[in-house]
């Protein structure tokens, strides 16, 4: 057995162009954020929509619970077309985009996509305005994200885009049809982080790729909180819940 442990960690381990290790089997991280998106829809089904009020996100509330920036990305409309969407373009842009970058910045790719989703709405919410109270919920800025990041990486490795770019599009103009009860400041928010950090990762020089993304990903996370504190400390206190 100890000779099986060597020989498996001395085998030379195959790399993705972009420095992702390639791996066989099942996308574990895009199966597990799926499988955790639709536990948690079940729940809000099941808890008649209590479990979506303890982590829906909104602007009056984020500065006291900050948790909801990331939650809402787990959370969907009870409708069941919303999270079927959500799910299915995660499905065709999370299992290539694991592969290709891995799974450590696939990670931080998601995760800081959705609260980017979150910035954006906080960013173009306005304290007079009811779009200050209002709920948002959907993994749709993070998915924004992987679309973002995928037409970069589809351009790195000299792919046709054009698919990927009208998807972009055409569902950018939807959030804007009046009627359509979209976050599309959610959009926006994941589509900028997914396209910086599709930026960073795939155009990351090889000799210094790891130090590229770690700056890249540090990057963004600091812009992130450094722009939801700047919309929060310009707030009057009353608009902020206690």
């Amino acid at each position: 057995m100890d000779c099986v442990r060597e020989q498996a960690r001395s085998a030379p381990r195959t790399q993705t162009v972009l420095g992702g290790t390639v791996r066989g089997g099942r996308p574990v991280v895009t199966l597990t954020i799926i499988a955790l998106c639709i536990g948690s829809w079940l729940l809000q089904l099941a808890t008649g929509g209590e479990w979506t009020q303890q982590l829906a996100f909104a602007p009056f509330i984020g500065e006291v619970e900050p948790y909801r920036f990331l939650t809402a990305a787990f959370l969907h409309s009870t409708g069941v077309f919303h999270i079927l969407f959500n799910m299915y373009a995660l499905w065709i842009t999370g299992p290539f985009l694991e592969q290709m970058l891995g799974r450590v910045r696939f990670v931080a790719l998601y995760v800081l996509a959705a609260l980017g989703g979150s910035v954006g709405v906080l960013l173009l919410a306005d304290p007079a305005t009811q779009s200050w109270y209002t709920a948002v919920v959907g993994a749709s800025g993070a998915v924004f994200g992987l679309f973002g990041a995928i037409l970069l990486v589809l351009r790195r490795l000299g792919r046709n885009a054009t698919q990927i770019l009208v998807l972009i599009g055409i569902n950018v103009a939807i959030g804007f049809i009046p009627g359509t009860n979209i976050a599309w400041q959610a959009h926006l928010g994941g589509l900028a982080v997914g396209l910086i950090l599709g930026a960073g990762y795939a155009y990351a020089p090889k000799t210094r790729r790891t130090a590229w993304s770690v700056g890249v990903t540090v990057l963004v996370a600091v812009v992130l909180v450094a722009l939801t504190v700047l919309k929060y400390s310009s707030v009057a206190p009353g608009y902020v819940a206690f």
